[in-house]
């Protein structure tokens, strides 16, 4: 099993028991960081770099210098993100684009996947994105509904879908997994945020990407195993790891 998308501080519990990986995101300079140094005391952790569209930075180009400079110095940093666009709360729209667009250009510049924050924002992010070619990447915690699942597919490149522990107990997202292709989904936790049954309202660990798995497997009718199998294989493909 793999979690896709977790957020691990130094002094954190690390709980990844029957995992073979996690993937680390970042929302900010100082979060790549971290992931860095976790990636070098665990070859379980994968770093990714990235800032999160409510993190803008004073300095938005030399925030973009620093997130190359980490790209160039570590080549075990598997992704840029997480990135994208928010508008839950208060946004500045000029520059929440143009830190996504930075990133965008370095994880093509450095053949990186995308990590896709998308937060009621979800249509500006698909006309953002398909701006560019040669993209990959996933839009994690897909919340766009059945509606966006093909234009998403159709962008430009090769794009995968994130769910978290929030499928254990949303019918309506359940609905939606069955519309994604089996070979475009990628299971994640968010931890510490979005645990799922039976830890709802807990802290959440990279481990309890079990249960997401397990609620998939019972969507599809399929076992546990083949479930496995076909999830670690897209997020593999995904990340080349």
């Amino acid at each position: 099993m793999i979690d896709t998308h977790a957020h691990i501080r130094m002094d954190d519990e690390l709980k990844i028991d029957g995992l073979e990986l996690v993937i680390l995101s970042a929302s900010n300079i100082e979060d790549s960081g971290v992931n860095l140094n976790l990636s070098r005391e665990n070859d379980r952790l994968y770093p990714a770099v990235g800032i999160h569209p409510q993190d803008v930075p004073i300095e938005i180009d030399t925030a973009i210098f620093e997130l190359e400079e980490m790209l160039i110095k570590n080549k075990q940093i598997v992704a840029v993100g997480e990135c994208g666009m928010d508008f839950s709360r208060d946004y500045d729209l000029d520059k929440q684009t143009e830190l996504f667009r930075g990133q965008i250009e370095l994880a093509i510049k450095y053949d990186k996947p995308l990590i896709i924050h998308s937060r009621k924002a979800m249509d500006e992010t698909i006309e953002t994105l398909t701006s560019y070619k040669n993209l990959k990447g996933v839009v994690h915690c897909y919340s766009g509904g059945k509606k966006r699942i093909s234009r998403i597919m159709n962008m430009e490149g090769e794009w995968y879908f994130g769910i978290d522990g929030n499928l254990t107990y949303e019918p309506g997202l359940q609905e939606v997994v069955l519309n994604i292709p089996k070979d475009r989904l990628v299971l994640e936790t968010d931890s510490p945020e979005l645990a799922p049954i039976p830890f709802k309202g807990q802290t959440n660990y990279p481990e309890y990407v079990r249960y997401v798995y397990e609620t998939v497997s019972k969507l599809w009718k399929v076992s546990l195993e083949e479930t496995e199998n076909q999830i670690d294989s897209n997020a593999r493909r995904l990340f080349q790891v």
